[in-house]
């Protein structure tokens, strides 16, 4: 170009001037939209192949787990041959480990119909809000040396509850907007991980570890209320518990059963889950023991009852039973020898805590139905399980495997006056 006479240039560049107005004139304008694409090549297929390749290696075969053959055994076969006292349909706990605040929950609501005929679902979520606090404030107290994790004992409701009373189950479910089960891992992670933080750093400020402790909750399973609205009237939860389910929680007694602490006094239960120590759980023989169980449910009684879910005979998958099968101990070898050499050496924990709320006689035996609010008992789901929530325990089970009760004291009366303290 630095050749061309300067008046074919300027020719030139109108030309080409010329030539993208025209263009540009003739070109159509475009719309825009917003556009949600699923997942395409790259995650279906790239990124899979390589996810599958680096965890090939990590994902082991499937255990064998050993358990009792169940065929040629005579096992109750469903929840309607049982004699049952009244209580709310079984609830999953989901993915959390609060088996304690269902299992309680549920032999509260069936102790208000007992004493009140009132037919109520409580929150089960509010009292495990509560204890998180709770647990947060004792971190707090103790310097680090109190443990913070989801389990607990069932008589963490009854000590929720004198502190902040309770709600019905719709003024507070813990569950966000869609959400169908319950699932604190995340959440309790944040928790802990926070917590690792505080004790780290010294940072020793209760208010404002609990307020922190409660910014995630709030964000995970929301805030409960300080009110609720009942039958038109405003009241606090702790005016809920006592003017309408007229429930007077010192009425009710953790009985135990284990030869480490002395028979016939109250003793502390030796388990993490005691978090806060408590030492008012009557220690009574095995033979009592189980008297108390029996005793209470033929009259009327329901009880919360915890202990091993872990053995060959906890038959959760095959039969929604758990039986003690004769290559593990005979029946009349069970006793408090038994159960304490089995505590001892750790085979025998404190693994859940379930619901008696029903009893059948079968051969001679007693068969415990027990509510349950963890996955075991569903297997197969609602559709092919008609336990679907429920097991059937044997009295030998009960006797070996399960460590303490709550009952009410007049289940308990008999007992009583033998207690030195």
């Amino acid at each position: 170009l630095n050749h061309l006479p300067m008046k074919k240039i300027s020719l030139l560049s109108v030309i080409i001037v010329s030539t993208i107005f025209t263009v540009n004139a003739q070109q159509p304008k475009n719309n825009s939209i917003f556009k949600v694409y699923e997942p395409g090549y790259f995650q279906n297929s790239i990124l899979k192949g390589i996810d599958d390749f680096e965890k090939k290696d990590e994902v082991a075969p499937p255990a064998k787990t050993f358990k009792v053959d169940v065929a040629g055994l005579d096992i109750p076969s469903s929840k309607d041959q049982f004699k049952s006292f009244w209580h709310n349909d079984p609830v999953s706990q989901g993915n959390t480990n609060t088996c304690w605040s269902y299992s309680s929950t549920s032999f509260f609501e069936s102790e208000i119909y007992r004493t009140t005929k009132q037919k109520v679902k409580l929150s089960e979520m509010y009292t495990v809000y509560w204890e998180y606090v709770e647990r947060a404030k004792a971190f707090v107290e103790k310097r680090g040396n109190s443990a913070f994790s989801e389990g607990s004992e069932g008589n963490a409701v009854t000590k929720i509850w004198k502190l902040y009373g309770i709600i019905p189950y719709d003024d507070f479910t813990g569950l966000k907007p869609g959400q169908v089960f319950q699932s604190h891992e995340k959440m309790f992670g944040e928790m802990s991980a926070y917590l690792k933080t505080v004790k780290e750093t010294n940072a020793w400020n209760e208010e404002e570890v609990v307020a922190t402790i409660k910014s995630i909750m709030k964000h995970y399973m929301g805030e409960p209320p300080t009110t609720i609205t009942v039958n038109g009237k405003v009241m606090t939860p702790k005016e809920y518990l006592a003017d309408v389910l007229k429930l007077n929680l010192d009425d009710y007694i953790d009985v135990l059963s284990y030869m480490q602490q002395p028979f016939w006094n109250k003793v502390e239960y030796e388990v993490p889950d005691n978090w806060w120590h408590n030492k008012d759980y009557y220690n009574v023989p095995l033979e009592d023991f189980m008297k108390v169980i029996k005793n209470a449910i033929k009259k009327g009684y329901t009880v919360c009852i915890g202990g091993d879910v872990s053995e060959a005979g906890f038959l959760a998958r095959e039969a929604n039973a758990a039986i003690v099968p004769a290559f593990d101990i005979p029946s009349d070898y069970i006793d408090d020898n038994a159960r304490q050499f089995r505590f001892s050496n750790q085979t025998t924990t404190d693994d859940h805590g379930m619901h008696i709320v029903g009893y059948m006689e079968k051969d001679g035996k007693t068969w415990f139905l027990v509510k349950d609010s963890g996955s075991g008992s569903r297997t197969g789901g609602k559709e092919l399980n008609k336990n679907f929530g429920y097991y059937f325990f044997h009295e030998d089970y009960v006797k070996l495997k399960m460590m303490d009760c709550c009952v009410h004291k007049d289940a308990f009366k008999d007992y009583l006056k033998k207690f030195t303290k």
